[in-house]
């Protein structure tokens, strides 16, 4: 990519307002490799984020966002509304306008190395996807790795992307160190649906030759199908369906959540669903008229559904790991006292 000569200048129109005023703005790029896109690199005052509140609703309690926006475009990210803080809207410009925090691992491996770090668990994921396909021309992943590893501090990583398997020998290196925790996102299992809703995702193919590859490394993957869609995807078919191929792939457990909405995101999703299901619509307003998360009733429902297809395929059901940050592996007593992925829990903004 040729993306010295794709720089923008800061004050013309294709900058926006927000970004325009930020003192640590570097360019802003262009690409024909990422038509329609634009990538504002940016210079991070500090690379850990932390979390309020982790012992009773996150097992983590810092977390590391290279990216913000993200090219996966799934209509139905929890994450949009964060896009607003520099007057980016949280549909389009979510999806195009992506921040790159370009020295996120020389600033990472700063604050590690500070004798106040007590090396907590960090988790990666969290919020936008750290393998998101600009991470191919950046990466960004390598440095970060690198500074956890050497520094003695556990992660996890939760991906859509395949591009984590360009690191994997990277994270099995670390893993010899410190604890490890990964994790693929595949929600859909249906190629038309899945790439509707998240047209900028790898295919779901992809995401489990990535799970493979992640356990011929000899190391622990979960698979996240979260979210669970109602009526699209939580028929016995489907489900039983992914949790087939899951399994097949090698996952080492899996996690799920039926879909919840957020303000910001709702409007999004159902603007969708009002294209490509409108059938959908009232059952969908009826649903979440009360707020953000399905009925509790919805959720004992599905996850009555979802126990015998679980035991069926021989997969555990993962929990949140205080040691990574992530989902601890099958067997391992190291979870945190909280509440597992289920009906109830469901509510809770757990992982996603």
């Amino acid at each position: 990519m040729r993306w010295n000569g794709q720089t923008l200048d800061s004050e013309t129109p294709s900058t926006l307002p927000g970004l325009a005023r930020l003192n640590n703005l570097v360019r802003s790029v262009q690409t024909p490799e990422f038509a329609g896109m634009t990538f504002h690199e940016v210079l991070a005052k500090s690379a850990l984020n932390h979390v309020s509140g982790a012992s009773t609703m996150m097992p983590f309690a810092w977390t590391i966002n290279p990216y913000r926006g993200c090219s996966h475009a799934c209509v139905y990210c929890f994450a949009r509304p964060t896009h607003t803080y520099l007057e980016l809207d949280a549909g389009k410009d979510f999806d195009q306008q992506i921040i790159v925090k370009v020295n996120v691992g020389e600033v990472l491996e700063r604050e590690v190395a500070k004798k106040s770090w007590q090396h907590p668990s960090v988790a990666l994921g969290t919020n936008t996807d750290p393998y998101q396909r600009a991470e191919g021309r950046y990466a960004l992943m390598p440095s970060i790795i690198r500074a956890l590893a050497g520094s003695g501090t556990p992660f996890s990583i939760l991906t859509k992307g395949s591009l984590m398997r360009r690191d994997l020998d990277l994270i099995a290196e670390a893993s010899q160190v410190v604890p490890v925790s990964l994790a693929m996102s595949i929600a859909v299992y249906d190629d038309e649906l899945q790439q509707s809703i998240e047209p900028g995702t790898p295919t779901t193919k992809a995401r489990l030759a990535t799970v493979t590859a992640v356990r011929e490394k000899g190391l622990d993957c979960q698979v996240f199908l979260m979210p669970i869609l109602p009526f699209l995807t939580d028929t016995t078919e489907h489900l039983d369906h992914a949790l087939g191929l899951a399994a097949a792939a090698g996952a080492s457990s899996v996690v799920y959540s039926a879909l919840h909405l957020k303000p910001g995101v709702k409007q999004w999703f159902m603007a969708w669903l009002s294209r490509e299901h409108p059938q959908l619509v009232s059952a969908y307003a009826r649903l979440y008229a009360k707020g953000t998360y399905a009925p509790v009733e919805y959720r004992e429902w599905l996850a009555a559904r979802m126990k015998p297809i679980v035991r069926k395929h021989g997969l555990n059901r993962g929990r949140p790991s205080g040691v990574t940050g992530g989902v601890a592996p099958p067997g391992r007593a190291d979870t945190l006292a909280v509440p597992s992925f289920g009906p109830v829990g469901d509510s809770q903004p757990m992982l996603f």
